[in-house]
């Protein structure tokens, strides 16, 4: 008699080296594509194994779960015929979360990239704004991007029933949801949220104000609502009338104010550190397909963080994007092409991928909720988490909302041999996505026949949408069919932000121009290797080799062209060749301001949802710039708008020009004087004289703040385990009243570990100088002001000279790009025209660098 013993196969692992290995292999030499695919998609457990080797392996797990919900319907799809159109990130690529969560066993996650929440009925109690504050956590530890309004909340001053008497009005809540958003990791990465506020709210010009106090609202983004009629005030120099609630025909209060005074703080604020930004409400609510449905619950709040997708309380949104470059055909000749027949094929296909996620996304939702109540915790504890659950479970079964949108549109142009930003670039560009929309709306028709419309689809509501109409007026046959078999999908289209998705897809990102065709960027290399270029050696003695960068569509103009891709070309070679490409004056930093603005606003007519795109602007632009910008694309039929101006980051002015006195004492003031309980922070190590060393840098708004260093005792695990790179720096108090600092980190566990009195974690004789460096920190003295201030300390010690080096190295990693330095010269050619460069000391004219 034999026993037969069931043996359970444990799935195939790989290690660190191994993936990297393969995996750069597969990107052709990428090694940055390589690790951020291994770090943020490749299949792993909480104990950090690796179940992929390269991202073919991803593909067939994505392919495998899809084509299992596709046998469920008429029709399906094969496994072979998915992967092939999603392998090599070649045509159509899953963005985000779905890249990382479909099929994936190790991780109870939702698929969704983004989540709007919000209450209905008396929801400025405590009661329903601290609700809004867990369901916020909840949503960011499943990965999830988060959204909300607070233009429910009463203004500062009224009336409340409880001991405090008055309100406190919007901005304590702002930073309430702020904080809570940096106490969450998501899978090594903080939670990311938006905040917006109605223009109409009485509180609206302190929401404007709040981001400019520094140490405030570090955690999320914000936006202001604004509506026509603030708009045509402006125009119009008139006044305008906000209200609580806001828009009320019966307000409990109105507040009358001068329309251009608050449109001005909003134009100043964004030139001078990037927020707010805007939503034109209106435009979005009334080219809203969704808000048909608005009294079944669809009435759009807020957007996600990054603004492409408007939505109503408990909606969320799954994105994927099509990579328009491999559509183009015989790609930089004079042969050029686009596919169109092609890309509508696979528009199809793409839509129904995304249908399919959503079955997905509901079977991920199960698992939460299945989660939850198997958690210990009593049921009370648990109902928040749960009705959340249950809420976005119903969104996402009843209207089966999708987010297909596109990467690679700068690419696309410049490989058809059209301009970035100019009259054909911008037309060409609404031809696709016209295209696009026209197509993802055929499909989600067709779908519909297959396996049924949305639950509350009706035609008659929608008949008067503007988006609904244009469809109409494009494709009328399109148009009549929805109205017989109707359409599987509320609303269907964005287009996303795809920073980490272009880096793997090797494209330009989203609808956004190539930022730099061609750059240099730096490695350390060991000067006793064979065949090695030591082309620097750092004051340090770590020796370092440079090396040119070409973006991975120019390397292929490159190709076609006839040039040798290599490091050999001077910088004045490489300007020459770019000029040649059809990338010469296309770039992010070229592109006509106002022409992008019209692009935007002509192409968001045919996408259902948002845009996600950023004007970028010189450091030079003006105020009445920014406000001319802001006006035309309101003009323009843009739904949202945001300006970067080179060098303003979070209400501190950077600048590589001599500053004026009130500016330096913008500078100067710009930290709060006093030093907020909680910091975030980085933790830097480097090797100094063949020691190990650590910094831990406190930060306000990225910007150091504070700094701790040392000697790091990696033999016995004092400080902490190399992975790592961030944490919190916590001020606190001894049973003395002495002070200490201590560092806090999420270990892998996700438990939070605690490395107590970092000032006394390192030798005593540091102390004293670390104080008098944060102390110029905190009172804002430039970076690279205090790293000349402390390499002229003139110090005996040696080894206090050896911790100055450190200390200076670790601060040389904040200072701003493009910085000048003066009152040094170079070592090779004694040009006094030399700038920072990702922490390294470069010389404008002859290319020599010296890192620190």
């Amino acid at each position: 008699m034999s026993t037969k013993t069931n043996t359970v196969v444990k799935p195939k692992t790989y290690t660190q080296e191994d993936a990297f290995e393969a995996s750069v292999k597969y990107f052709k030499g990428d090694d940055l594509a390589a690790r951020v695919w291994i770090n943020k998609y490749a299949l792993k457990d909480s104990e950090g194994n690796l179940y992929e080797l390269t991202p073919n392996d991803m593909h067939r797990r994505i392919a495998k779960e899809i084509a299992r919900i596709e046998t469920r319907y008429p029709n399906p799809l094969s496994e072979e015929t998915i992967f092939d159109l999603i392998k090599d990130f070649k045509y159509i690529v899953p963005q985000g979360s779905p890249m990382a969560g479909i099929g994936n066993p190790y991780q109870i996650a939702s698929l969704s990239n983004c989540f709007v929440i919000g209450n209905d009925g008396d929801s400025d109690s405590y009661g329903g704004i601290m609700k809004i504050d867990q369901e916020q956590v909840q949503l960011m530890k499943r990965r999830g991007g988060v959204g909300h309004d607070l233009s429910h909340i009463r203004p500062k001053g009224s009336a409340v029933k409880n001991s405090a008497l008055t309100s406190t009005g919007v901005v304590p809540f702002m930073e309430r949801y702020s904080n809570s958003t940096r106490e969450v990791a998501q899978d090594g990465r903080r939670g990311a949220l938006m905040l917006s506020v109605s223009i109409n709210h009485p509180d609206s010009e302190d929401f404007i104000d709040a981001k400019l106090e520094q140490g405030k609202v570090t955690g999320a983004n914000v936006s202001v609502r604004i509506d026509d009629a603030f708009m045509e005030a402006v125009k119009a120099n008139e006044t305008y009338t906000q209200k609580y609630p806001i828009f009320s025909e019966n307000p409990k209060f109105t507040k009358t104010i001068e329309a251009n005074k608050i449109w001005k703080k909003i134009v100043h604020n964004a030139w001078k550190s990037a927020e707010p930004g805007i939503l034109f409400w209106d435009t979005i609510i009334n080219e809203s397909v969704p808000d048909c449905y608005a009294d079944l619950g669809y009435k759009t709040v807020s957007t996600n963080p990054c603004g492409e997708i408007p939505l109503c309380p408990y909606d969320s949104c799954r994105l994927l994007a099509m990579n328009l470059f491999s559509y183009v055909e015989n790609p930089f000749t004079d042969k050029a092409t686009f596919n169109f027949e092609l890309f509508k094929k696979h528009i199809h296909v793409a839509q129904r991928i995304m249908d399919d996620i959503i079955d997905l996304e509901l079977e991920k939702i199960d698992n939460i909720i299945a989660k939850i109540d198997a958690d210990p915790e009593s049921a009370e504890v648990k109902s928040i988490e749960r009705n959340l659950w249950l809420n976005i479970q119903k969104k996402a079964e009843e209207g089966r909302r999708t987010g297909i949108g596109i990467t690679a549109e700068g690419d696309m142009l410049a490989a058809l041999g059209i301009k970035y930003g100019s009259e054909a670039g911008n037309a060409f560009s609404v031809e696709v996505h016209k295209t696009l929309g026209i197509e993802a709306y055929r499909a989600s028709v067709y779908t519909a026949k297959d396996r049924g419309p949305f639950a509350i689809f009706d035609a008659e509501r929608e008949k008067n949408n503007p988006f609904i109409q244009r469809l109409k007026e494009a494709d009328d046959k399109l148009y009549y069919e929805m109205l017989e078999h109707g359409r599987r999908n509320i609303a269907l289209l964005t287009i996303a932000p795809t920073g980490t998705t272009s880096l793997m897809t090797q494209t330009s990102s989203g609808i956004e121009p190539v930022f730099m065709p061609v750059y240099k960027r730096r490695r350390k290399v060991n000067p006793n290797d064979k065949n090695v270029r030591v082309d620097f050696v750092d004051e340090v003695g770590d020796s370092w080799e440079e090396y040119v960068v070409f973006h991975h569509r120019f390397k292929q103009w490159m190709e076609v062209n006839g040039y040798e891709v290599s490091d050999n070309y001077d910088q004045k070679e490489l300007d020459e060749m770019v000029k040649k490409s059809p990338y010469y004056q296309a770039t992010s930093n070229d592109v006509d301001w106002l022409s992008k603005v019209s692009m935007q606003g002509a192409v968001q007519k045919w996408v259902d949802h948002s845009i996600s795109v950023t004007i970028n602007l010189p450091n030079d632009a003006t105020e009445e710039l920014v406000g001319k910008l802001y006006l035309e694309a309101w003009e323009a039929g843009c739904k949202g708008v945001t300006v970067y101006r080179d060098g303003s980051r979070s209400g501190v002015l950077i600048s590589n020009e001599e500053k004026t006195e009130q500016e330096n004492q913008e500078v100067l003031t710009a930290f709060p004087t006093k030093r907020p309980q909680v910091l975030e922070a980085d933790v830097v190590r480097f090797q100094n004289n063949k020691e190990k060393w650590i910094a831990f840098i406190g930060l306000i708004e990225g910007k150091p703040y504070e700094v701790f260093t040392g000697l790091a005792d990696d033999e016995d695990g004092i400080l902490m385990p190399r992975w790592v790179e961030n944490g919190v720096i916590i001020k606190s108090k001894n049973e003395d009243g002495s002070t200490r600092y201590d560092f806090q980190y999420q270990n892998k566990r996700g438990y939070k570990t605690t490395i107590e009195g970092l000032s006394h974690k390192f030798n005593p004789e540091y102390w004293n100088y670390a104080k008098l460096i944060s102390s110029t920190l905190r009172h804002g003295m430039p970076i690279e002001k205090i790293v000349d201030l402390i390499n002229s300390l003139q110090l005996d010690s040696e080894s206090i000279n050896t911790w100055k080096n450190g200390v200076v190295r670790a601060l040389k990693r904040y200072v701003e790009d493009g910085t000048q330095a003066k009152g040094q010269t170079c070592s090779n050619c004694d040009s006094s025209n030399l700038i920072y460069q990702e922490g390294c000391l470069t010389c404008k004219d002859c290319g020599s660098s010296k890192c620190g």
